[in-house]
Formats: C-alpha cells, sequence, structure tokens
C-alpha cells in the first residue's frame, strides 16, 4: 500500500497504458502485468490530467466532481496508486 496523499502530484505509471472503452477505460500496467478497469468516465478524465494538475485532489475538482463525491473519487485515484497504475510526481 502506499501512502496516498491527495495533496500532492501525480500521474500515470509510465509503464501504463491507457485503452479507452464505452464503459470507461482499461489500465494495463507493463511491469507488473496487473490490468484495471475504470468503469467512470469521470475518473477516467481525471487519471489522465493528473499529470497536469497541481495535485489529485486538483485533478478531481477540474474535473467539476460535486463536493459530496470528491472522497469518492480520491479514493478511487488511492486504489489505483497503491496498485501502482499511478505514482506520485516527483519535481524536475
Amino acid at each position: 500500500m502506499t501512502d496516498f496523499d491527495s495533496d500532492r502530484a501525480w500521474r500515470l505509471h509510465p509503464q501504463v497504458a491507457v485503452r479507452p472503452e464505452p464503459f470507461g477505460a482499461l489500465l494495463y500496467h507493463f511491469g507488473t502485468r496487473k490490468l484495471s478497469f475504470v468503469k467512470d468516465r469521470t475518473l477516467l478524465e481525471i487519471v489522465r490530467s493528473l499529470e497536469e494538475q497541481p495535485s489529485a485532489r486538483s485533478a478531481v475538482e477540474a474535473a467539476g466532481v460535486a463536493p459530496a463525491a470528491v472522497e469518492k473519487y480520491l479514493g478511487a485515484v488511492g486504489t489505483l496508486a497503491d496498485s501502482t497504475m499511478v505514482v506520485q510526481r516527483t519535481p524536475s
């Protein structure tokens, strides 16, 4: 398990491929050979925007998530972090 901090910068792991699907997307990690299903288009938008946002929380807010659902989406990003589909960004 990672120490997921929603106020830090995150991004897709460089070895993760995203394949859009009608239900959302498939994420495949070529390093670990893990497959994750993203069954929500909003979550897909959040995951794709992580690289451009200063934090995971900012990515959720930029996707227009209602305040009552923010923790749900942050939990989903945290789950993706636990499986190393998303990783913390280091300052460049």
